[in-house]
């Protein structure tokens, strides 16, 4: 009877243990395959060829809807199912007031159905990204899921460069910026974008490098930072630089508020030298005199133009993400007809205001700028100051500066927006738990 007992019991374990390791498969593919989806997009290697000159994404790709409907569920069990306490702690009253002012401006939006379609696919890609720092049950597992992810990505780019080039590499046949000719874009559809992103997972590389993997880690670095000279993302390459920088000085301060100063500054300054410089004559002239192109690339039109606009609805915005591509621009004079094609500001701060009027963005300002930054304070004062958090903080960082002149805050599953989230959301967990080794 006893040996009986004894087999029941080893049969049991050895179930058990079979089940567990199901279930690592499952989180890790869970994993590997929702970041690869969310930077490479179910839409990757587009033609630029068959875009027209106004061509505005109307927001309704079902497909897209449907996979973070659906992975938002999957991603959702699995954290539930592995670390509840995590997702409670995201009821916090910042994240509740944010997400109740979302709701009111979907309510007030000037284009209610617009609103709401698009905030179904944001709120679905936040979930997805909250759920997925949940996933590895140790910063072992992380680790080696963004390193396996990073070089996906990277061999995905780099086989379009080799077999597609005229799919991966802007082209002078493009008919909206023939200009971009010879700058690499991989699996993306914009150079910018694949610059960004690129200096991200550069971010991710260092992570790798300092936690162990050097051949990993310095193959990604390697690669990244060539896909990045290469395609000729200016903007991103000094903020990679900034950023590198800027936060390595802050790993040897201790303070809150000093490292509030030195990270956030530039923050502030960049949109004083942009933003600020249309609103103000002073900050014009001084713009003017540093050494680069004071029109930031001619943004400042559409800068003046999304002030004017805001000026008329300073409470509420147009609603979210309603105002460019839709009837809110109307009766445009001369010269402005470019307004009605626009897709967005070239700024996350103003387009915030736009589709939730100040109030929404000082609530942004509030969840993505100041509590990220006091999340990375209390994660290093609690044992979490390891390679990880410089990681996550790197990628904010960059996130935030670079905000001041792209737009991707909000933007359903834009890879930036979708990559920066998991940096804010990394944050916050590591403030809050001990993260295993």
């Amino acid at each position: 009877m006893s040996q009986l007992v004894a087999v029941s019991g080893l049969r049991t374990i050895a179930a058990g243990i079979e089940r567990q390791q199901v279930m690592d498969v499952v989180r890790a593919a869970t994993f590997i395959g929702t970041l690869l989806l969310g930077w490479v997009t179910l839409h990757p290697f587009e033609s630029l060829g068959d875009l027209q000159i106004g061509d505005v994404g109307a927001g309704n790709e079902l497909m897209t809807y449907a996979t973070f409907g659906a992975l938002s569920l999957l991603t959702l069990a699995l954290a539930l199912r592995s670390d509840a306490r995590g997702l409670a702690t995201l009821l916090s009253p910042a994240f509740v007031l944010f997400g109740a002012w979302l709701l009111i401006t979907v309510v007030l939006s000037f284009d209610p159905a617009t609103s709401v379609k698009r905030l179904s696919l944001t709120i679905c890609v936040i979930a997805v990204t909250a759920s997925m720092m949940l996933l590895p049950k140790s910063q072992h597992e992380l680790m080696h899921w963004f390193a396996i992810s990073a070089l996906a990505l990277l061999a995905i780019c780099y086989l379009g460069i080799l077999l597609a080039p005229d799919l991966s590499i802007h082209l002078a046949s493009d008919p909206q910026e023939p200009g971009l000719a010879g700058n690499w874009r991989g699996a993306f559809g914009h150079k910018n974008m694949a610059a960004a992103v690129m200096v991200m997972v550069l971010f991710l590389g260092v992570y790798v490098v300092s936690s162990g993997l050097w051949i990993s880690g310095g193959a990604i670095v390697a690669l990244a930072s060539l896909f990045l000279l290469y395609s000729a993302g200016k903007s991103s390459l000094t903020l990679c630089f900034a950023v590198l920088l800027l936060t390595s000085i802050t790993g040897f301060v201790r303070s809150f508020w000093l490292r509030a100063i030195i990270l956030l500054t530039p923050l502030l300054l960049l949109n004083l030298l942009s933003i600020g410089a249309v609103m103000f004559e002073g900050l014009a002239g001084i713009s003017k005199l540093l050494p680069f192109d004071s029109t930031f690339t001619g943004r400042t039109d559409i800068w003046a133009f999304a002030l004017q606009s805001l000026h008329a609805r300073l409470l509420t915005g147009y609603g979210f993400a309603s105002f460019w591509g839709s009837s809110a621009i109307q009766h445009l004079p001369e010269g402005k007809e470019w307004a009605g094609f626009a897709a967005h500001s070239h700024n996350g701060y103003l387009d915030t205001a736009l589709g939730m009027g100040v109030p929404g963005l000082l609530l942004l300002i509030l969840v993505l700028v100041i509590l990220p930054l006091k999340n990375f304070q209390r994660a290093t004062e609690g044992g979490n100051n390891g390679p990880l958090a410089m990681a996550l903080l790197r990628i904010w960082l960059f996130g935030l500066y670079l905000s001041a002149m792209e737009s991707f805050f909000l933007d359903r599953s834009d890879p930036i927006w979708f990559t920066f989230l998991l940096a804010v959301f990394g944050l916050h967990y590591l403030a809050r738990f001990r993260a295993a080794n």
